[in-house]
């Protein structure tokens, strides 16, 4: 009987940011394909299984990064979905671009074998958070005033292939939604919690964003289709050094989706009112301990479950927010998903999971 690898060469995925709902998501996919080995990297840990095993690094001390990540001479693919937040995005160049380039070191000094980097970025680099863009996004628009980490670790990725065996290739979402807890930047949890608490208080579920915002054009990226796009770029010989917005491939506005929302939920609507997340829901934590008991779900803590920064941050984009995904479709990626299917499938999750009622 042949040996199965003599038809598949086996790959090892090194996935840096396991503990991310882009990383965990981007892990869940790999395990549902039988030719790879799954190393997990993380500040954390985690629990190993017989898929995966994780490795915990600080990724911002190269030593400890060179300690942790230079036994690893099986690795075939890294993928980069490691993000340290920062007060001001000018302050996250030098942490963020720090941890790729530890990493990258590390690992390509460890493993002769190293294949591709999948490089995970944002429309960041299209200035998406500095203000209204130049939508649809198109990976070959100018650049923008640095500083932006995004653009930085791409550089730092372009000239670091020069003349190596490896390529690179970079995805860039829009807003990624998909199931993790205590995830900072978590905007279908920030949705799910603000609308449990609005129904435990027998309020209304108001859209809290900015007045344009509630009409601009928008779009999102579902965590799995975006696994299955960086797997894809990381395996197809055509994305060689290239970089490909992913996005669910349709495009809402609050104003519609809101309704649908609270109809999930069970809740009215009533006219938006612009108010800050992070300051209307500091208080809350004694409710929602309440609400933990009463309805017997899954004892999180407060800080867990809420992202009211970035929760804020989303719904004050009053200028439309989207990119073009046709480059992608282009080079061979079909893979589409619902939005509104989306947010739905993530709130089932959320409460067959009894972290919401």
């Amino acid at each position: 009987m042949n040996h199965p690898s003599v038809h598949q060469e086996r790959k090892v995925a090194l996935v840096v940011g396991a503990n991310g709902v882009i990383g965990r998501n981007l892990i869940d996919y790999l395990k549902t394909l039988p030719d790879w080995d799954i190393i997990g990297v993380s500040r954390r840990g985690g629990e190993n299984t017989d898929r995966v095993r994780y490795v915990a690094a600080d990724l911002l001390d190269p030593e400890d990064t060179r300690k942790k990540l230079g036994g690893l001479s099986e690795v075939t693919h890294l993928f980069y979905a490691a993000f340290q937040d920062r007060p001001t995005w000018a302050e996250l160049v030098a942490p963020n671009l720090a941890m790729l380039t530890n990493s990258v070191e590390a690992v390509e000094a460890a493993a002769p074998g190293l294949r591709h980097i999948s490089l995970m970025q944002g429309y960041k680099v299209y200035g998406a958070h500095l203000g209204p863009f130049k939508t649809p996004a198109r990976e070959t628009d100018a650049g923008h005033m640095p500083p932006e980490f995004n653009v930085d670790q791409q550089n730092y990725l372009e000239k670091r292939q020069q003349g190596k065996s490896w390529t690179w290739s970079a995805l860039r979402p829009s807003v990624v939604a998909g199931f993790a807890l205590g995830n900072p930047m978590n905007l279908a949890m920030v949705i799910a919690v603000y609308a449990s608490i609005s129904k435990e208080l027998g309020i209304p579920l108001r859209f809290p964003g900015k007045p344009g915002a509630y009409h601009a054009l928008m779009e999102m990226t579902d965590a799995g289709l975006l696994a299955k796009a960086t797997v894809w770029a990381a395996t197809d010989p055509r994305c060689a050094n290239q970089a490909f917005n992913i996005n669910n491939g349709d495009l809402f506005r609050w104003n519609e989706m809101w309704p649908k929302i609270a109809g999930y939920f069970g809740l009215e609507t009533a006219p938006p009112l612009q108010m800050s997340l992070e300051v209307v829901m500091a208080d809350k934590e004694p409710l929602w301990n309440e609400m933990v008991k009463k309805y017997g779900l899954a004892p999180h803590a407060y800080q867990e479950v809420s992202s009211w920064r970035f929760g804020d941050f989303v719904f004050s984009w009053d200028y439309d927010f989207f990119a073009d995904g046709s480059k992608a479709r282009r080079f061979g990626f079909h893979e589409f998903v619902d939005t509104e299917e989306m947010f739905m499938g993530i709130f089932d999750e959320l409460r067959r999971l009894k972290v919401i009622p």
